[in-house]
């Protein structure tokens, strides 16, 4: 599922134009500040869609069903992985979280920029079926620094703080192939990093292959 606000449909001159959605895929582990970054970014960019995952994990109270997460049962969830409805999925601390594809591509078409917020997982088997995405990994400044700002949340057991930090060092691992670094040590400099990547994004030749052949043809014309 992809969420886009309301009265913030692709201009019609860029469809003309023929140029298609940006694919920004933004990763970082638990407790990096990733949720933060990316709603700053989506507030001043209102026309980016948001992928909404699927995920089989209990809902949290703040939490809304559509807006934050699909929430299905594991039965559900699987039957839909092996119908080929998501784009990529994961298992993550025990849950599944998966994108359907079909929203995807269509946001894509009619040049909808969309934001991914998914793990190393998801975003590794995105990199295969959709081309073109621009990747981009939050680091903390330090384990040390991560471990703290997960113990300060106060909402997870010391098992689920071991296992959280584990897979972080596990996903900072397989970092090395995403297009761009951005450590979280100031919020005020990371979102500053995170919109430039993202800006930089929209403008890649391949999204509009067209349109500059066409500026010579309209001379010719």
């Amino acid at each position: 599922m992809l969420t886009e606000p309301s009265g913030t449909a692709a201009p019609e001159s860029e469809g003309r134009q023929g140029r298609a959605g940006a694919l920004l895929i933004v990763c970082a582990p638990s407790g990096a500040g990733k949720s933060t970054l990316i709603e700053r970014l989506c507030a001043e960019f209102p026309r980016i869609g948001f992928s909404v995952s699927c995920t089989t994990r209990p809902r949290r109270p703040h939490e809304v069903h559509g807006r934050d997460y699909v929430f299905l049962d594991e039965e559900t969830f699987l039957c839909r992985r092996r119908e080929g409805f998501f784009a990529e999925t994961a298992r993550v601390h025990g849950n599944w979280y998966g994108t359907p594809l079909g929203a995807l591509k269509d946001m894509l078409a009619v040049g909808r920029d969309v934001l991914f917020d998914i793990d190393v997982q998801g975003a590794a088997q995105l990199r295969l079926s959709i081309p073109g995405g621009t990747y981009v990994f939050i680091l903390p400044p330090s384990m040390a620094e991560l471990e703290r700002r997960l113990r300060g949340r106060g909402t997870d057991a010391e098992e689920a703080i071991v296992r959280r930090l584990a897979n972080a060092r596990r996903e900072i691992r397989e970092a090395n192939w995403f297009d761009a670094w951005i450590v979280n040590d100031d919020l005020d400099a990371a979102y500053d990093k995170l919109r430039s990547v993202y800006v930089q994004a929209t403008l890649k030749p391949a999204l509009q292959p067209h349109f500059a052949l066409s500026l010579l043809e309209e001379e010719e014309a």
